[in-house]
């Protein structure tokens, strides 16, 4: 396992020569953006709710792709991050909570080694919460002191509680070093009750992922009723489309899925490609209504935001 190398379903590479990312680069300076939006702060963060919260389901945006996902009695983070810069980026707008804002967390699942989706110096909050983690990185992060890591391949579950925790496929890479491309696997989260008796409907956590035929896949597995969607990272397109969906591809792999709910994600905290929060919004908004999708489906949440 340890020389093993990861791939995406039917060999997509995503992987660019260094002359494609000196292209990038020019074209980058070329361009001129609108940086004034933020994605704004909620207003009436329900930090009281959240601590004694043991039995609705929610779900509170952090930023990026954190979230807070309360299920079963059961606090959940996904990639967690409340790192204030991404390389020599300073981010762009404060996580929606502070760590101590936070209920105690029962557990964090990781999509993927990305830098903006596992960061260390955030996990160290939370030593003593059980880590998921994709396939290829248990090895590592038990070297870094943690002791209570499960790994898991696609298609894979844990049980937590009254919760089932599913690993499933998304179309991506991994990289922390020079010399660990693709070492461990990268994909999303399905978390459902784990009764047969209850209903077993599930959020989707989607990860970082472009667009791919296992979403559809996804949505014969699993009744999915909130999907949280990447939007944001895409152009450019012809550099990015391999690893990030454009919002217009989130929606087709939010119709793919067969959720009930739309709520996106992975924009508004770092600038880690050309686009903007404001111009991934106005693409996601432009195609809801060009598909007449109903208007109460999307759920665009504010950082701190609680939906439940």
């Amino acid at each position: 396992m340890d020389n093993k190398r990861f791939e995406n379903m039917d060999g997509v590479k995503t992987l660019k020569s260094f002359k494609q990312l000196r292209q990038w680069r020019k074209e980058r300076n070329a361009k001129i953006k609108d940086l004034s939006y933020t994605v704004p702060a909620c207003e009436t963060k329900r930090i009281d709710f959240l601590r004694s919260n043991r039995t609705e389901t929610s779900i509170t945006w952090i930023g990026h792709s954190s979230f807070l996902i309360q299920m079963n009695g059961i606090n959940l983070l996904t990639d967690p991050v409340w790192a204030d810069r991404m390389g020599f980026a300073k981010r762009l707008a404060a996580p929606g909570l502070r760590l101590e804002e936070l209920p105690p967390i029962d557990a964090v699942l990781l999509s993927h080694s990305h830098y903006d989706h596992m960061d260390m110096r955030t996990l160290r909050s939370f030593r003593q919460a059980q880590l998921f983690v994709p396939a290829g990185l248990s090895g590592k992060l038990r070297a870094k002191g943690f002791a209570r890591v499960t790994e898991l391949s696609w298609w894979e579950h844990a049980q937590l509680g009254g919760l089932e925790l599913h690993f499933v496929p998304a179309q991506h890479w991994t990289r922390r070093t020079l010399l660990d491309t693709n070492r461990s696997h990268w994909g999303g989260w399905v978390i459902q009750p784990a009764l047969q008796g209850e209903e077993r409907w599930a959020v989707y956590f989607a990860g970082d992922s472009g667009y791919f035929p296992g979403f559809r896949r996804i949505g014969e597995r699993f009744a999915i009723r909130y999907a949280l969607m990447p939007i944001g990272a895409y152009e450019p397109e012809w550099f990015m489309s391999a690893q990030h969906v454009t919002p217009e591809e989130a929606v087709q792999a939010y119709l793919d899925v067969q959720g009930d709910m739309f709520i996106p994600m992975h924009y508004g905290a770092f600038r880690l490609a050309d686009d903007t929060p404001k111009e991934a919004l106005d693409r996601l908004t432009a195609e809801w209504t060009r598909r007449q999708l109903p208007e109460q489906a999307l759920r665009i949440l504010q950082h701190g935001e609680t939906l439940s």
